[in-house]
């Protein structure tokens, strides 16, 4: 599944494209995403209206139209989104067109149909969909300090890993980035999260940006399924360090990297550098 990463290298490429560009119709050729799509409130909020700017918030990309609507977008596991002449012929798992005034079609595509594509009413200009209200804070903004990782996690057993996939606690830290960025830190991803110090935790928080930082700029990591609009692939996988790597050895000190299931998802660990 596309991870925070990921999915701002997507919204930064729509984003070099679409703002400025008029929506002129809407076609959908299969409604049944994750939640079915309501096709005629869709065209209701998107036709003859200009698409500002995009944005992401958490996993989602946020396409703010010129009328108080915005298109909510989540790539599920395996959504993509390309920008074609609208000539071009229609792929079989493209389930949404819109039309633009440039006679290009902005289309989104998913084979597995776990992503979502909705059209909301923001609360103002440039504000968050009541979609996301619950969410806590963005791991690259200045509100993910030590100190509030620290309070959140305080007498909480749920193992740190856990606690950093959650998005009530901070958002986009992904199974991936996780696994990395806790071995970076040195925490073994089964430690309790309120047994963790100060000093570890501003460990934590540093390298969680620190990977997340790096895998932006390496456009996301390759995954099944995944590519920008463009349809060029991340290479960050090239700097994987745990994560995938079971019964290899570590990178640091040869011992064999562990695999454990949590929460659903697969992790990997080095039991000798991870405490």
């Amino acid at each position: 599944m596309p991870e925070l990463p990921e999915v701002e290298t997507v919204c930064r490429a729509l984003n070099n494209s679409l703002p400025g560009k008029t929506i002129v119709d809407v076609t959908v050729e299969n409604p049944q995403l994750r939640n079915l799509i309501d096709s005629d409130y869709l065209k209701e909020c998107c036709i003859n209206t200009k698409i500002i700017s995009l944005r992401r918030r958490a996993k989602y990309i946020i396409a703010d139209l010129d009328n108080g609507k915005a298109l909510l977008l989540h790539l599920g596991m395996t959504g993509k989104f390309r920008i074609c002449s609208e000539t071009e012929a229609v792929k079989k798992h493209e389930h949404v067109l819109f039309q633009l005034d440039t006679n290009e079609s902005w289309r989104y595509e998913d084979p597995r149909r776990f992503g979502i594509l909705k059209a909301v009413t923001l609360p103002v200009e440039g504000g968050i969909p009541e979609d996301l209200e619950h969410f806590g804070p963005e791991p690259l903004e200045d509100e993910f300090t030590p100190q509030y990782l620290k309070k959140f996690a305080q007498n909480k057993t749920k193992p740190i890993k856990n606690l950093i996939m959650d998005n009530t606690c901070v958002v986009g830290v992904g199974n991936i980035y996780a696994s990395e960025s806790l071995f970076r830190a040195g925490i073994s991803p089964l430690k309790p999260a309120g047994k963790i110090s100060l000093k570890k935790l501003t460990v934590l928080v540093e390298k969680i940006q620190e990977v997340l930082e790096e895998a932006i700029k390496a456009g996301g990591t390759t995954i099944s399924d995944f590519s920008t609009p463009d349809g060029n692939e991340g290479y960050f996988f090239r700097e994987l360090a745990v994560y995938g790597r079971h019964n290899e050895g570590c990178l640091t000190c040869g011992s064999p990297i562990s695999k454990v299931v949590m929460a659903g998802r697969s992790t990997f660990y080095c039991k000798k550098c991870q405490r």
